[in-house]
C-alpha cells in the first residue's frame, strides 16, 4: 500500500507537484518524512464539491438500512488496513501504539454506533419523528394531520484534528455523523498525518464500491494551502462545516462563511482548559490521591487532549497536596508534541508564564530532548488569576495552573468568571459534595460535561455523551461532536401536513 500523496476526488486519486507539495513530519525523529503530498488545485476541489452535490441527490434517498450497511462496511475496511495503518500513524504522530490501537477501535465503534442507531429507528433517525393525528371534529376549525421528521442538509465539509488522527479526523465522528444523516462529506485532511488520511480514504473508497454508493459521497482533500480551506467553506453546495482545531483558524473560516449568500452552521470545537475544582476535605484528607490523578490526567497524551485539565482550583494552605503535585511533575519525562508548530507555541507560552511576576513555577518535568515538551505546573492566587487574561488561554501540551482560593466566596467568584468549557470536574468527599450544590448549580452553566470525582480525559462514545460547550470551547452550545446525537448537526426539521 504505497502512498500516492494525492487527494480522493469523485472516486479517483488526483494530484501532482504542479500546485505545491508538502511532507509529513516525524516528531520522534524531528525530521520531515520522505513521502510527498500534493496540494489539491481549485479545479480538482470544485470537482469534489460538484460530485458531492450530485451524490446528495442519490444518497439522500438511501434507506437507513443501506446507510447502516455502508457505515459498517467502512468500519470493516478500516480494520482490514491492519498494522500498516497504525505504523503509518505512529510514524506521523509518535503517539503510543497502544493509544493508536485503542483509538482505531473507538473510531470503528463510532461508525458501528451510528449504524445501530439507524437500524434501531426505521422510521426516523434517533426516533425523533412526531405525529399529531387529525381531528375533524375540532371547532371552530378542524385540526390537520401533521408529522415532524428530519432531512439531511446536504454536502458537509469536515476538518480533521491533529491530536486524534482517527477519532476526530478523516473517518471520525463528524464524518460518521454526516454520512449517517444522509450527507456526502468532503474531508480536509490534517497535514500532521496526511498518510493516515490517505489510508483511511482508501477504506472509504473500498466501502463505496462494495456498497454501490455514489462516488461523490466521500472525498479526501490534501493541501497545506489556506486558500483550499476557504474555497471549500465558501462553496454554495456546502451546507455545514465540522471543525476541530484552534480558535484563530476557526475565526478566519467563520469570517469566510459569513460572506456567503446563504448562512450555514459552523460546528467548531476550539479548545478548553477544563477546570478541576478540589474541595476542602478532599484536598486535606486525600491530597496524594487527587494530586496523582491530576498529574496523570494532564500528562496523558503529553497534554494534547482537548479535555486535558489545565486549571486546578485548590484550597489555600494545602501544602502536602502541592508537594505531591511537585513530586509527580518533577519526575515526569518529556515527550514529543505532534508538530513543530505546536512545540514552538508551547515553548512560547511557557516563556510568557515564566515572565509573569503574578505566578510562580510550582514544578517542571525533565527535558531530555530540545524538541520535546516537558511538563510545567504554575501557581497563583485567585486575584492574580483574574487580573491576567493570558492565564485563561489554553496551553496545548503538558501544562497546568494551580489557583489557590481562600474561601467559598472566592471559589464562587472564580466559577462565575470562567469562560465556556468542554468539561469541568468537582472533586470532594461525600460531606464536601453534600454542601457543594451552589457550586455545581453555577458550574453547569459554564460547561458541556460536568464530572464528579473523575478526570475529564477520556470521552465515552454513547448516546448520552455531550462533547461541546459554551463559547469559546465550541461554536454551538446546543450540539455534540461525540455520540449518536451528533447526527442532528447535519439534519433539519421538516413538517408534513395533511
Amino acid at each position: 500500500m504505497k502512498l500516492t500523496g494525492q487527494s480522493l476526488v469523485a472516486g479517483k486519486w488526483l494530484g501532482s507537484s504542479e500546485h505545491g507539495e508538502f511532507q509529513a513530519f516525524s516528531p520522534a525523529g524531528n525530521r520531515p518524512l520522505e513521502t510527498l503530498f500534493f496540494n489539491i488545485n481549485r479545479e480538482q476541489l470544485n470537482t469534489a464539491i460538484n460530485a458531492a452535490d450530485s451524490a446528495f441527490l442519490e444518497y439522500r434517498k438511501t434507506s437507513y438500512q443501506q446507510r447502516a450497511a455502508f457505515l459498517d462496511c467502512i468500519a470493516e475496511q478500516i480494520l482490514l488496513l491492519g498494522d500498516k495503518l497504525v505504523a503509518q500513524t505512529h510514524q506521523e504522530t509518535n503517539l503510543p501504539l497502544a493509544r493508536l490501537q485503542g483509538e482505531r477501535m473507538r473510531t470503528v465503534n463510532q461508525l458501528k454506533a451510528f449504524a445501530s442507531a439507524l437500524r434501531t429507528n426505521p422510521d426516523s433517525p434517533l426516533g425523533l419523528k412526531i405525529v399529531d393525528e387529525a381531528d375533524a371534529t375540532r371547532t371552530p376549525l378542524p385540526k390537520p394531520h401533521t408529522e415532524l421528521n428530519y432531512l439531511p442538509l446536504g454536502p458537509v465539509a469536515v476538518f480533521g484534528a491533529s491530536n486524534f488522527p482517527y477519532a476526530f479526523s478523516t473517518l471520525g465522528g463528524d464524518t460518521a455523523a454526516a454520512l449517517a444523516a444522509g450527507c456526502p462529506v468532503i474531508v480536509k485532511n490534517h497535514t500532521a498525518h496526511p498518510g493516515t488520511g490517505e489510508l483511511m480514504a482508501r477504506a472509504a473508497l473500498a466501502a463505496i464500491k462494495q456498497c454501490a454508493m455514489p462516488v461523490g459521497v466521500f472525498a479526501m482533500v490534501q493541501s497545506k494551502a489556506y486558500a483550499t480551506s476557504h474555497q471549500l467553506v465558501a462553496a454554495p453546495a456546502i451546507k455545514a462545516v465540522g471543525f476541530t482545531g484552534s480558535f484563530n483558524v476557526a475565526s478566519t473560516l467563520q469570517a469566510t462563511i459569513e460572506k456567503r449568500d446563504e448562512p450555514i452552521p459552523f460546528y467548531g470545537e476550539l479548545g478548553s482548559i477544563n477546570p478541576q475544582i478540589v474541595l476542602a476535605n478532599k484536598a486535606l484528607n486525600q491530597g496524594d490521591e487527587i494530586a496523582t490523578a491530576l498529574c496523570q490526567s494532564m500528562l496523558m497524551g503529553n497534554g494534547q487532549f482537548c479535555t486535558s485539565p489545565g486549571l486546578w482550583l485548590i484550597p489555600a494552605g494545602c501544602d502536602e497536596l502541592e508537594a505531591s503535585i511537585a513530586r509527580s511533575i518533577s519526575s515526569a519525562a518529556s515527550d514529543t508534541l505532534l508538530t513543530p508548530g505546536i512545540v514552538k507555541t508551547f515553548k512560547r507560552q511557557i516563556i510568557q508564564r515564566n515572565e509573569l511576576s503574578a505566578i510562580s513555577l510550582l514544578a517542571k518535568g525533565q527535558l531530555t530532548e530540545d524538541f520535546h515538551a516537558n511538563a510545567h505546573v504554575f501557581s497563583c492566587d485567585v486575584d492574580n488569576y483574574l487580573a491576567q487574561p493570558l492565564l485563561r488561554e489554553e496551553v496545548f501540551g503538558p501544562a497546568a495552573l494551580v489557583v489557590r482560593y481562600d474561601s467559598e466566596q472566592q471559589l464562587m467568584t472564580m466559577i462565575s468568571q470562567l469562560e465556556g468549557q468542554l468539561t469541568a470536574s468537582i472533586h470532594g468527599t461525600q460531606d464536601d459534595l453534600a454542601k457543594a450544590g451552589h457550586f455545581i448549580e453555577a458550574l453547569q452553566y459554564k460547561v458541556g460535561r460536568l464530572i464528579q470525582n473523575q478526570m475529564p480525559t477520556g470521552v465515552e462514545v454513547c448516546g448520552s455523551m455531550n462533547h461541546g460547550g459554551p463559547f469559546p470551547s465550541s461554536t454551538d452550545v446546543r450540539s455534540t461532536s461525540v455520540g449518536t446525537n451528533a447526527m442532528l448537526r447535519f439534519m433539519r426539521p421538516i413538517c408534513y401536513q395533511a
